[in-house]
């Protein structure tokens, strides 16, 4: 079995499961002040360190969530809840659905909302950014640090003065930033991040936000007084210890982690360029997360290809898990201009630290057939080469 789709979930730390299981029976409340309580509530706040420490900010700037999806939804939500009819959200047309969908939702019902352009390699055009910039309302800006589906990388920094010149708002989901590259939130000048532990081999169903201005912040979920009043509800103690502990780990192993990544990369794309023709390379090699390569297969579609080599033991995807169930082309490959034909046979290879040189041999080897099958069956695949 070879897992090739880390960039819709990792699998769970040794590690991280062992300090996980050390706090199984503290089952103290968090907002509890007698002794039991104040356990477990202890754990939380190292764990809130953790996470602080490896994106560089003050602890106090960081609100445990759900995970990703929930921290994008509710800092839109803040924003809207202050602004109201005078504010404005603009959004990349690559977001992830969890962006894309609720400024769509929102839109629907009367918002103002509008959809930043990107290049053929999917960075944000800096020029349409800023003729976005000239209005009266209060704006903010919501562009991914990382794409979940190509791995781009977007110029945060150079965003964030375009901001900053406009008075703006700056959001980044920075959930497929974390791990796979430097993130220091000093250097980075963003009002709100997002982030999410089953990303880096923490636990699923727990992430946080980055608030700079805490104060400036309104909750999306009422209730009681957890999280400073910024988010109600019982702390998801043992997910908040694994995903403490996950970012522990992958903050000393970064630069190790970059570097296989990067290695193993470069071998199974070296292996698909030899072994099958008529290929797009979706993936800016330059400019992207090291574990993350997009390639369409010209004459077939993803979800065949998926399929077949999910019968050979290999999980690779069509892009964003979150929209997996869709037979629609990706939007993010569309926005860069693809054809919606050469879209719909994209597939997307994501590593993780589990794999080695020995997967990804195996992997092409499979791939190379599957192609050959699949474009000999093919009505559009005129070519007649196969691979």
């Amino acid at each position: 079995m070879v897992y090739l789709d880390n960039n819709a979930t990792t699998p769970l730390l040794p590690e991280v499961a062992e300090e996980m299981k050390k706090c199984f029976n503290m089952y103290g409340n968090p907002s509890s002040l007698h002794s039991f309580g104040r356990e477990i509530k202890e754990k939380i706040e190292y764990a809130r360190f953790q996470v602080a420490r490896f994106i560089n900010c003050n602890k106090n700037n960081i609100v445990f969530t759900s995970g990703g999806s929930e921290g994008n939804n509710c800092i839109i939500n803040s924003f809207f809840s202050k602004y109201k009819n005078n504010g404005k959200l603009l959004v990349s047309k690559i977001e992830h659905p969890s962006i894309l969908n609720y400024a769509k939702y929102l839109l629907s019902i009367g918002y103002d909302i509008d959809f930043i352009d990107v290049d053929s390699k999917g960075k944000v055009l800096l020029d349409r950014l800023e003729d976005k910039l000239k209005t009266e309302k209060r704006v903010m800006i919501s562009v991914m640090i990382a794409n979940n589906e190509t791995g781009i990388i977007q110029d945060i920094e150079n965003i964030s003065s375009i901001a900053r010149k406009y008075g703006a708002f700056i959001h980044s989901d920075m959930v497929q930033g974390l791990g796979k590259m430097v993130i220091d939130l000093e250097k980075i000048d963003v009002d709100y991040a997002t982030f999410s532990s089953h990303k880096i081999n923490g636990p699923k169903g727990i992430g946080a936000i980055y608030i700079k201005d805490i104060k400036d912040f309104m909750p999306f979920i009422h209730g009681g007084h957890q999280e400073k009043g910024l988010r109600a509800g019982t702390e998801n103690t043992l997910g908040i210890i694994g995903f403490g502990k996950a970012c522990e780990i992958r903050e000393k192993e970064l630069f190790s982690y970059i570097q296989k990544m990067s290695k193993l990369r470069e071998k199974l794309l070296d292996g698909i360029i030899n072994n099958i023709n008529d290929i797009l390379i979706n993936t800016d090699m330059e400019n992207s997360v090291p574990n993350t390569l997009n390639i369409s297969f010209k004459g077939v579609e993803g979800e065949a290809i998926m399929l077949y080599l999910d019968i050979e033991g290999i999980a690779v995807s069509t892009g964003s898990a979150c929209s997996s169930g869709e037979l629609e082309p990706s939007h993010v490959l569309l926005a860069m201009g693809l054809d919606p034909e050469i879209a719909h046979g994209s597939i997307r290879f994501s590593l993780g630290i589990q794999n080695t040189e020995e997967d990804l041999f195996y992997v092409v080897d499979r791939l190379k057939n599957v192609i050959s099958k699949l474009r000999k069956i093919s009505s559009v695949y005129s070519k007649g080469a196969g691979v």
